[in-house]
């Protein structure tokens, strides 16, 4: 009877392992798929560093950002980038959920 414990047991604490790690961080990283996938010249991006600036250029890896004015883009890997607002958001004043969450 206690070895049928002792499975049951580690079997539960197998569970809780996964869905307390292991569940999260597959949910990020197809977040972050999906966001990096819907890159495109033209969006404002918010970086891990907290700069906010405009998408300028994007190859497979890297994206060149302008911040500010014109004379400051700064090229950085994509993965860099913690949010995007797509330009139409922007002009009707709409946050997206995205933005919300990285400020937080």
């Amino acid at each position: 009877m206690s070895q049928s414990i002792m499975i049951i047991y580690i079997i539960v604490l197998i569970g809780v392992f996964y869905f307390v790690g292991i569940a999260p961080q597959k949910k990020e990283k197809k977040r972050k798929e999906e966001l990096m996938n819907s890159l495109a010249v033209g969006d404002y991006v918010l970086t891990n560093a907290g700069m906010y600036g405009q998408l300028i250029d994007i190859t497979s890896d890297m994206v060149i950002v302008e911040f500010g004015g014109k004379n400051c883009r700064i090229p950085m890997l994509k993965a860099a980038i913690s949010s995007v607002e797509k330009p139409d958001a922007m002009a009707k004043g709409e946050v997206s959920e995205e933005s919300k969450n990285a400020n937080s």
